[in-house]
């Protein structure tokens, strides 16, 4: 199986293409704006004899999931989400979405239940999908065992961006327990949702714990971030650190 990052453009978040020998699945779509680009970039990989067989959104945010209506009509796949945002894009919610944030409508998708119990096989290599709310209450991320790679989404925005909680179905404390439940697998690979892929399990265990130091300083704080801190953007999916937190990772690295 080979794993492929689809780097997000502008506001979109990372995609990821899990390629089979016949057939791939798809981690997030991306937003509405560059689907048409999305699809080429996807069918570049895929070739002629891979098929795309589903599509699993991480979550109901829009820079996961905006582009997945017309992904999903281009491929004739179906759409997978956690069950507590099935409602949110069927009824093109704009707010818990957060497209209202990026004067974006939210294309109406239906979408299939993810059942954590049923096992994801692709070739030789068991996908698991584990539940791991804190920036919204359906965020889940994506464990190949077998490749020692995470998926982790909003969970962890960047290697220099802490996740935000302040936000619709956010949760503080949640997010440091899923933080945590991804630092105990051991990883060697960490997608996020933006920027290039972490790499080293050393590297990806001390980032994962530099990211749960603060956030649980911020809750024994009541919930307050540093006052240094500026307020976060309206579009933003993570918070900015005064002084700024190091980054090892370039975005022009490659894969």
């Amino acid at each position: 199986m080979r794993i492929v990052r689809l780097p997000g453009i502008h506001h979109d978040a990372n995609a990821t293409l899990l390629i089979g020998e016949e057939s791939a699945l798809l981690i997030d779509s991306g937003t509405a704006w560059y689907q048409l680009l999305q699809e080429e970039r996807i069918r570049g990989q895929l070739g002629e004899s891979i098929s795309l067989d589903k599509i699993i959104l991480t979550s109901r945010r829009y820079p996961f999931s905006g582009g997945s209506k017309a992904l999903s009509e281009s491929f004739e796949v179906p759409v997978f989400i956690h069950e507590a945002a099935q409602m949110s894009l069927q009824s093109g919610d704009f707010f818990t979405t957060w497209a209202n944030r990026y004067d974006s409508d939210m294309p109406v998708v239906y979408t299939e239940p993810i059942d954590f119990s049923e096992t994801i096989r692709l070739d030789d290599s068991i996908i698991e999908l584990l539940e791991t709310p804190g920036p919204s209450s359906d965020n889940i991320s994506i464990h190949i065992p077998s490749a020692k790679t995470v998926i982790a989404g909003a969970l962890l925005p960047r290697a220099d961006r802490p996740l935000r909680w302040d936000v619709p179905t956010g949760n503080l404390i949640q997010a440091i327990e899923s933080l945590r439940r991804i630092q105990a697998l051991g990883a060697e690979k960490l997608v996020p949702m933006h920027g290039p892929i972490l790499q080293g399990q050393e590297h990806i265990s001390s980032t994962i714990e530099h990211h749960c130091q603060a956030l649980e300083g911020i809750a024994a704080n009541d919930g307050v971030s540093p006052r240094a801190w500026p307020r976060a953007a309206p579009t933003s999916l993570w918070r900015d650190p005064v002084p700024s937190w190091t980054r090892v990772e370039k975005e022009q690295t490659e894969d």
